[in-house]
């Protein structure tokens, strides 16, 4: 998992380390100490932690006016045992919507598992975008991620599958990548 870096081809657009409405703002990340684990597989220094011991994430863009901002995960969403939702929302997604985003895409590729636990967080963040006008849409989420959240019935507060589940997101610049997937969005809405 040490390999395995986070998407960085958009850094010429967005970095957020240096955006002073990002959490992660004034972050620093070394290329060479590897101190982050999931478990005991160490991942690569450039992912941020939440405050999860098993899940992990990059900022990789945000669009403050359009109200949109792309977030790449890795590791293990484990709701049972650590309570990642709720960690997740309280203290990046929270912040995020403070600064006027209500439109997220999550980048599950590299989500190994998924643990469900209730679906109070879930309820509780899909309300607030919804009232905001946006959503939360999965991409490339592992079919047996997919397969559990469903078990567990919180498929029910994300756009998820179809062409969102099969999407080549890296060939795309960040803004028509939150404009292709709003397009999807807006379509299974009926908007």
């Amino acid at each position: 998992m040490h390999d395995f870096e986070p998407f960085w081809n958009w850094r010429h657009k967005y970095v957020a380390e240096e955006d002073e409405r990002s959490p992660f703002f004034g972050e620093e990340h070394s290329e060479f100490h590897f101190t982050n684990a999931v478990y005991d597989h160490l991942i690569h220094p450039q992912w941020d932690g939440m405050g999860s011991s098993t899940l992990y994430l990059k900022l990789l863009f945000a669009d403050y006016d359009e109200g949109g901002a792309i977030i790449e995960l890795i590791g293990e969403w484990n709701d049972l045992l650590h309570n990642d939702v709720m960690i997740l929302k309280r203290n990046i997604i929270e912040h995020l919507m403070a600064q006027g985003i209500s439109k997220f895409v999550l980048i599950g590729e590299n989500v190994l598992n998924f643990h469900s636990s209730d679906e109070e967080y879930y309820s509780e963040w899909y309300e607030e975008v919804s009232d905001a006008g946006g959503w939360i849409a999965l991409l490339n989420f592992r079919p047996h991620v997919l397969q559990d959240l469903q078990s567990a019935n919180i498929d029910q507060y994300f756009l998820l599958g179809g062409q969102l589940n099969a999407m080549e997101w890296r060939t795309w610049e960040p803004e028509a990548l939150l404009e292709k997937v709003e397009g999807l969005v807006m379509r299974r809405l009926g908007a």
